[in-house]
């Protein structure tokens, strides 16, 4: 069976067509659209009329690559931008009218449950107890576990993207002051959560995400080129250097560092600044870096838990879903016995 992922963020919308007959997904063909929809947000966080046939243009572009490759329809997902949106039942209803595909909002803490089943599926059982770090463009997830799904699983509003325009507003590169005020707020954010990894003391953590990907390789690790195998590390003491080297030069000039691109160049400095707050709050010298996230998680639940657990998902999207409380248990609906594995 050919099954495709549409999944909607703060900087691109993505398709993934994966191949799922072997019990796992093997990709075929991806495709993005590179909407930053998060800069053409309306001042209250709304989904303005522009941006909103932006994304249903690439939503239909979408369905219709996804038709061309022989793949069923998208399972379709809008992470925070749309998440917090106060229209984002309107742009949810026009994406449907206007494209024929049903596209729902994940609650932060369902994204964070699903990235772990992907780290978890992708790392294997000798990883053993698990904890894995997902930034995005407006929130940050957190969760932990020692089987196929977390024991609790936590969505910050520590995105990259979100905190780049909240605190880096004067000049560019950021003032020192501007700096360690964003630092303080993902100190005070992970405060709680960060404890609870202590006291867990996962024998692994990793870090997904592209953010997190290109700090790595910022940090020392090996190019994409290599291939998803290579396994790849970024070290805390690495990361910190590379915190002085973002924060000393302009957005232009990061997207000339190795790995950086220039997308995302201007949020990478408060992705690395929540990254190694994290990390330190957290006690981790060095963190393994996991090429699977939440589009192959919800592409493994798909797998492992058949048609029906979507059906859920989009059937609930209208429940409201406000900022995650501290230490929040995972909320996907799993079948009986799921936390004990597979």
């Amino acid at each position: 069976m050919r099954v495709s992922v549409v999944d909607a963020g703060s900087n691109t919308v993505r398709l993934a067509i994966a191949d799922t007959d072997a019990g796992v997904p093997l990709p075929v063909h991806t495709v993005k659209w590179k909407l930053r929809l998060s800069e053409h947000v309306q001042p209250d966080g709304a989904i303005g009329d522009e941006a909103l046939q932006q994304l249903v243009k690439a939503v239909a572009a979408a369905g219709r690559t996804a038709q061309e490759w022989k793949a069923s329809a998208p399972l379709a997902f809008a992470t925070a931008v749309v998440r917090r949106a106060p229209n984002r039942q309107q742009v949810l209803d026009t994406v449907r009218a206007q494209t024929g595909i049903r596209m729902c909002t994940l609650p932060g803490e369902a994204e964070a449950e699903l990235t772990f089943l992907a780290a978890r599926r992708w790392m294997g059982w000798h990883a053993g107890p698990l904890a894995i770090l997902d930034i995005g463009g407006g929130s940050l997830e957190v969760a932990y576990g020692r089987g196929r799904l977390p024991d609790f699983a936590v969505s910050l509003p520590l995105g990259a993207n979100r905190l780049t325009q909240d605190f880096f507003t004067t000049q560019d590169p950021p003032t020192e002051a501007e700096i360690k005020a964003l630092r303080r707020t993902a100190r005070h954010q992970l405060r709680d959560v960060a404890e609870r990894i202590r006291w867990e003391n996962p024998r692994t953590v990793v870090v997904t995400s592209r953010t997190f990907q290109q700090l790595a390789r910022l940090c020392g690790a090996s190019p994409g080129r290599h291939g998803p195998f290579k396994r790849r590390t970024m070290h805390r003491k690495n990361l910190r250097e590379a915190i002085n080297v973002l924060a000393a030069v302009p957005t232009a000039e990061r997207a000339q560092l190795s790995g950086i691109s220039a997308p995302r160049a201007a949020q990478s400095l408060a992705g690395a600044i929540v990254g190694h707050t994290a990390m330190k709050l957290m006690a981790l010298r060095t963190v393994t870096v996991c090429p699977w996230a939440v589009r192959e998680g919800v592409l493994l639940r798909h797998i492992e838990d058949g048609e029906g657990w979507w059906t859920d998902i989009t059937r609930n999207t209208h429940a409201a879903l406000g900022h995650a409380d501290p230490l929040r248990l995972a909320i996907l609906p799993s079948p009986t016995g799921a936390h004990s594995g597979s």
